[in-house]
């Protein structure tokens, strides 16, 4: 029997939770038992009371305020112990369609993908501003290259996970799971798709993209330690690279002087261009530690699975 269990992180969403609970299915074609957990992020308004006159099968309530990410965690955690064979992630603004839903879950239940993630029709949303749209397109390119996938939409929140591939998410950014769980999905070889959803009319401001500057600063930075995290020779290698060439150039330049008999010592230049090469060095010795760390943390992830296996499926 497939078990689907549906999980919502809610912070304050009294107002918009009973709009999205009333668009969600409870009998699906190939799934046997759906169930639905709301994630209580700290709220400290009716969200749970809501929860609860809606029918919800299991509320995970955290006592305070801990962030996007470690509630979309929590859920996973709960639904795994619940049983659950597939888990989607929805948001409680109502934001996704949630007759898309099945559109989600094709690519798991023929075993095509373990992670599916609905790509919304940017273009089409008339209240995103024509700068987050562009902003929304370099995000998206820039997880593509990190991760090594092809996914449109990675700020997406819509998305469905295989069994197999919620064991393996680990996430460690507080401010939110979307981007880092696509790059770390692409870096362990998951297989990871998309497919085109709807989205409903906007019944609140983001409360995750407060300023776009903030969002594109969070989010790169976001990138950047998945990046270093993942790839970590790549990335000391790449950074290191820099300034080693600069100073590879610049002991060009001063041997070319010297060998043409200038005047001018240029002691300067010769001290840069040997700091530069030892700060090229001291990074790709960075990069080369860094890659032996990854691969015991890689091990240590594998022992997490093996655990997580045995508990969830005890």
């Amino acid at each position: 029997m497939t078990k689907l269990i549906i999980q919502i992180p809610c912070y304050n969403e009294e107002r918009t939770l009973g709009v999205t609970l009333d668009e969600l299915p409870r009998q699906l074609p190939g799934i046997e038992i759906i169930e639905w957990l709301v994630i209580d992020d700290g709220s400290c308004d009716r969200t749970v009371e809501v929860a609860k006159a809606y029918g919800v099968d299991h509320v995970v309530r955290l006592a305070t305020n801990q962030g996007l990410a470690r509630a979309f965690m929590s859920g996973i955690e709960a639904s795994l112990k619940a049983g659950a064979d597939i888990i989607v992630n929805t948001d409680a603004d109502n934001q996704y369609c949630a007759d898309d839903i099945p559109l989600l879950l094709e690519p798991i239940l023929l075993g095509q993908a373990e992670i599916v993630i609905g790509a919304r029709p940017i273009r089409e949303i008339r209240h995103f501003s024509p700068s987050k749209k562009l902003l929304q397109k370099l995000g998206s390119w820039v997880v593509r290259l990190a991760s090594n996938t092809k996914i449109p939409d990675a700020p997406s929140g819509f998305r469905a996970f295989s069994r197999e591939a919620a064991m393996q998410l680990n996430v460690f950014n507080s401010y939110t799971y979307t981007l880092e769980t696509i790059i770390q999905a692409g870096q362990k070889g998951m297989a990871v798709t998309s497919v085109p959803i709807r989205t409903n009319p906007v019944l609140r401001p983001s409360r995750l993209v407060r300023s776009n500057t903030s969002y594109v600063v969070r989010s790169l930075l976001t990138i950047l330690r998945i990046f270093m995290l993942y790839k970590p020779l790549r990335f000391f290698v790449m950074l290191g690279s820099l300034p080693f060439s600069f100073g590879v150039i610049l002991g060009l330049r001063w041997l070319i002087y010297f060998g043409f008999g200038t005047e001018r010592t240029r002691i300067p230049s010769l001290i840069l261009t040997a700091i530069l090469i030892l700060i090229g060095f001291q990074l790709w010795m960075f990069g080369l530690i860094a890659d032996l760390m990854a691969a015991n943390r890689r091990l240590i992830e594998e022992m997490q699975l093996r655990t997580r296996r045995q508990d969830y499926d005890s």
